[in-house]
């Protein structure tokens, strides 16, 4: 299969790519090609698209369900809420996050939630990369716990290109060590990623300091959970020393910025994980704390947090935000993606360079991130397969329709 992308803005020069399969395959001035298909991009810039790298899929279900509370309440109340929920109403609100995401230029997200099972079949039906996070917690019980581990084993050795698995213990508040290190020796007998939440609030670094003598990070590290595939998601509140140890490990950060500010749960100190050449990434969280999956509105809260948090309109720039939230999270998982060149896997984000919102067009990624919003979006390409062409995602008259039937 090849297509043949024709006239297509890429780092301010009009050019030509061919995909082949899945790849980029050549990117030149013009190319002609009469067995492939043409996809005409004229008025079209393209860039990579987005990598969500925390998130809760399914939590579209719960969008504007027990708003404007603090983390802990809001927890006690979106965990009774979802004890509600069947594996088919996870499948149904899976497929209208995918959807969200599609529309707004994501192409993966790294997952944490319940009935995996429904939630990966969305996913391949869906066509979207991800990497879904099999959730445990010590009030799961034992017999939950072992099924997640048997399904986890049993899905780690299927030959899965977009759809992946992680091991994730959500919390230090709802893990013991003991679950925390049977979660950690499990992922790396299987060559999985280990994903939890860690040092979102203030609240959780002085349980922590109370129980075990030091802030989460330390403690994590103490009982030996961090490495290169362990995903640490918020670490809004850390020192100067946990910096160094996420970054010794080459643990990978996954920055919330709207969850965290409407959850009040404090600012990431961004600069502060830069010193210490943290690899930053972005994400979204779930819907009922966003309410959003938009990362372009992910990347433009990211940004000006920063500034206002550090009282610097250098803090937090385009560029650096740009790549938090496609590079460096593709790099992160292990996709040959993330960035448009010859050889790497056909990503592609395209953009409307006539809508009123990219122009003037001084520069295209400030414009993105600052001023536009989905409606900016023309089509999305994932792994070499239209997601979106021209706006509209297959089926998507169907999900909205099941989606209006819950609240």
């Amino acid at each position: 299969m090849k297509i043949l992308i024709k006239q297509v803005l890429l780092q301010d020069k009009i050019v030509d790519i061919l995909i082949k399969d899945n790849l980029i395959s050549e990117i030149s001035t013009t190319i002609n090609d009469s067995e492939a298909e043409v996809f005409d991009a004229r008025d079209l810039a393209v860039i990579p698209p987005f990598y969500n790298m925390h998130t809760h899929s399914s939590m579209t279900l719960l969008r504007g369900y027990c708003e404007d509370k603090p983390l802990f309440e809001w927890l006690n109340n979106i965990w009774k809420k979802e004890a509600e929920l069947s594996s088919q109403d996870i499948y149904n609100g899976t497929r209208l996050a995918i959807l969200e995401m599609i529309k707004s230029g994501t192409v993966f997200f790294a997952d944490m939630y319940w009935h995996h099972q429904s939630i990966i079949k969305a996913c391949q039906e869906m066509g979207i990369r991800a990497n879904i996070g099999i959730c445990f917690m010590n009030n799961l019980g034992k017999e939950t716990i072992k099924e997640n581990f048997d399904f986890a084993k049993q899905f780690s050795k299927t030959n899965n290109d977009l759809v992946n698995i992680s091991i994730a213990p959500h919390a230090i508040y709802t893990c013991d060590a003991q679950l925390y290190k049977e979660c950690y020796e499990f992922a790396k007998e299987n060559n999985l990623y280990f994903h939890t939440h860690l040092s979102e609030t203030q609240k959780e670094v002085e349980d922590s300091i109370k129980q075990y003598g030091m802030p989460p990070v330390e403690y994590l590290n103490s009982i030996g959970v961090l490495d290169n595939k362990t995903i640490l998601a918020h670490c809004v509140h850390l020192t100067e020393k946990e910096a160094e140890i996420i970054s010794q490990n080459k643990s990978i950060i996954a920055h919330n910025p709207c969850s965290n500010m409407k959850l009040a749960s404090g600012v990431f100190d961004s600069r502060q994980a830069m010193k210490h050449n943290c690899i930053i990434t972005l994400g979204t969280d779930g819907n009922s704390s966003n309410n959003s999956l938009s990362m372009i509105e992910e990347m433009k809260f990211a940004s000006l947090l920063a500034k206002v948090h550090y009282q610097d309109s250098e803090a937090g720039n385009s560029d650096e935000v740009f790549k938090w939230a496609t590079i460096n999270g593709a790099k992160a998982m292990g996709i040959n993606a993330g960035e448009i060149c010859e050889g790497k896997e056909a990503d592609l984000l395209f953009i409307k360079l006539n809508d009123e919102k990219m122009q003037p067009n001084y520069n295209t990624i400030s414009n993105i991130i600052y001023s536009s919003d989905t409606k900016c979006i023309d089509s999305v390409m994932c792994n070499g397969k239209f997601l979106m062409k021209h706006g509209y995602v297959e089926g998507e008259e169907e999900i909205i329709e099941i989606a209006k039937t819950y609240k």
